[in-house]
């Protein structure tokens, strides 16, 4: 049998979230950390990452993009999203309190109740750990 690597444009939603996960469980890893995966969202995780020292541990939103959304505030939830083959997480309710006056005049976040960008804009660059390259 021989193995061959997928093209991640050509998974479906479900698929690319199973994919995100395992990568940023993989790299989680080399940080200490074990990585378990959720059924159903609990308190707005997809997963958990409980860190080797048995006491910290991680509520670990995936998305695949820079976002932010009113459902996580106050749930102490991490977002972790693949930027450019970078791995990125942050702290979603730090991130929420140093939102910029447009996002939160925006239609969107007042509307529907979330923000998202296409790329990570600089000024929220230093709220965000990136961990390490996917490849």
């Amino acid at each position: 049998m021989k193995i061959r690597k997928i093209s991640y444009s050509q998974l479906n939603a479900r698929q690319k979230e199973s994919y995100n996960f395992h990568k940023v469980a993989a790299v989680l890893a080399d940080y200490g950390y074990n990585s378990v995966r959720l059924a159903d969202d609990w308190q707005g995780a997809d997963f958990i990452a409980i860190h080797i020292d048995g006491e910290s541990f991680m509520k670990v939103q995936l998305k695949s993009r820079f976002t932010v959304d009113k459902k996580y505030l106050g749930k102490k939830i991490f977002v972790a999203f693949i930027e450019n083959d970078l791995i990125k997480m942050y702290d979603h309710d730090m991130v929420c309190k140093n939102l910029t006056r447009g996002v939160l005049l925006s239609s969107s976040w007042k509307n529907k109740g979330f923000y998202s960008w296409n790329k990570t804009p600089k000024k929220y660059e230093d709220y965000l750990n990136v961990l390490n390259t996917i490849n």
